[in-house]
C-alpha cells in the first residue's frame, strides 16, 4: 500500500470556540509570542497547560545586526576605493607629492580605526546587555 502510515490515535474530533473582535486579537499576539508554529499546537498547550515557550523579537537588535552588516559591506567598498587611489598616487604624481596626500589617507584611515573599535565596544555591550535580558527571561519562565 502507498500512502502515509495510519496512525495510532488520530485526532478526529473537532471543536469550535467563537471569538469577538478583541479576544481574537489578544489570542493573535498570545500565539505570535509564544512562537509555535500552529494554532492547533497552540490552543492544544494551552487547553492542557503544557508549558510552551514565548519567544520575544527584539527589534532594536534586528535593526542593529542589519546595519551593522551593512557597514561592513562598506568597509570592503572603502578597502577597494583605498588601493586604487594609492596605486594611482603612485603613478600619475611625484614621489613628494603622493607622500604628502598619503600621510592624509593615513589619518583619514587612523581616524576610520577608531570609529571602528568604538563599533567593537559598542556591539560587546549591546551583547551584554542582551544576553542579561535573554538570561533574566529564562529565569523568570523557570519559575
Amino acid at each position: 500500500m502507498g500512502g502515509r502510515p495510519p496512525k495510532i490515535d488520530p485526532a478526529k474530533n473537532r471543536i469550535s470556540v467563537n471569538l469577538s473582535d478583541v479576544e481574537y486579537a489578544d489570542f493573535l499576539t498570545l500565539f505570535e509570542k509564544s512562537g509555535v508554529h500552529s494554532m492547533a499546537s497552540f490552543i492544544k498547550a494551552r487547553i492542557f497547560n503544557e508549558t510552551f515557550r514565548v519567544v520575544k523579537v527584539d527589534g532594536s537588535l534586528l535593526e542593529y545586526t542589519q546595519l551593522l552588516s551593512s557597514l561592513y559591506g562598506q568597509y570592503r567598498a572603502i578597502g577597494v576605493n583605498y588601493n586604487q587611489t594609492v596605486v594611482t598616487l603612485k603613478s600619475k604624481f611625484e614621489e613628494r607629492k603622493a607622500l604628502a596626500m598619503l600621510y592624509k589617507l593615513e589619518q583619514q584611515t587612523v581616524e576610520l580605526v577608531l570609529i571602528s573599535r568604538q563599533i567593537s565596544e559598542l556591539s560587546q555591550k549591546f551583547k551584554e546587555l542582551w544576553l542579561q535580558k535573554s538570561a533574566s527571561a529564562d529565569h523568570s519562565q523557570g519559575q
